[in-house]
């Protein structure tokens, strides 16, 4: 094992046990975030809940769909997709963010990316307040599926660990990345089926969600939220995803985790 690799694990597996830090980090940035406010993080909820309800009313009826169908299928694509999109789009400006305690303390830079994922999970967990109306509306089944729910946060938390280092460093290395990251995603929304369903579409251009991992991974939440449990093809694809990730970011990172706070 190289020198460099032993660095890059001995800083990962610091940053890992560093979990007061990073668990305070991401919650010092939501009570920021809504200082002074007297609903704090719940704003996001109302504002996801108006998005939901209002979405979910116009769509079903342009869609010609079941609304006791087509409101439990949006709100959790909606609710998983903006703990996706969010996760993504903030890792790309982990480092540079963290810019001011790289430059001056010691920390792990795992740290700064966990923050990030832990920070997004702590308003997911908020949004998820949003939905309830709609599961009980819309007698949306609930059993052991609930833990489909556990199960498939955990694969988005480890893969948004993964790709959200070497998203942190490409960040941190070309300026221009988070800029095309969001551009990307504006694309990739309306390529995924958030708002539209599968059965919309002509048969022969099911590849387009069956090739999409972007579609998988936000299964792993919406078929749960659902009262179903995402097919075995999901967690496949999504751990295989996890697993590429893992030998991508421990190559880049041992190459270039000495380089990070030069580019800041």
């Amino acid at each position: 094992m190289s020198q460099n690799l032993k660095l890059a694990l001995l800083d990962l597996s610091e940053g890992i046990r560093s979990w007061r830090i990073w668990f305070m980090l991401a919650w010092q940035d939501i009570r920021l975030r809504y200082r002074r406010s007297q609903l704090g993080p719940f704003w996001i909820t109302i504002s996801m809940a108006i998005t939901i309800y209002s979405m979910g009313f116009l769509y079903g009826h342009l869609f010609k769909m079941d609304l006791l169908e087509y409101f439990p299928f949006l709100s959790a694509g909606m609710l998983a997709w903006a703990l996706i999109s969010t996760t993504i789009n903030e890792s790309s400006n982990a480092f540079i963010e963290a810019a001011g305690y790289l430059r001056q303390v010691k920390l792990p830079y795992i740290v700064f990316v966990l923050r990030v994922v832990v920070r997004n999970l702590i308003i997911f967990a908020h949004n998820i307040v949003a939905i309830i109306p709609v599961i009980i509306f819309c007698h949306v089944p609930f059993g052991f599926q609930i833990f489909g729910i556990i199960l498939g946060l955990v694969i988005l938390a480890l893969n948004g660990v993964v790709y959200g280092v070497i998203l942190a460093m490409l960040g941190a290395r070309f300026r221009d990345i988070a800029q095309v990251i969001t551009s990307l995603l504006q694309v990739i929304f309306f390529l995924t089926p958030v708002m539209w369903m599968q059965r919309n579409l002509p048969e022969k251009f099911y590849f387009i969600v069956k090739l999409n991992p972007f579609a998988l991974f936000l299964d792993l939440i919406r078929s749960p939220l659902m009262g179903v449990w995402p097919n075995a093809y999901t967690y496949l694809v999504t751990l295989g995803i996890l697993l590429v990730g893992v030998v991508l970011m421990l190559m880049l990172f041992s190459r270039s985790r000495h380089r990070i706070v030069y580019w800041l």
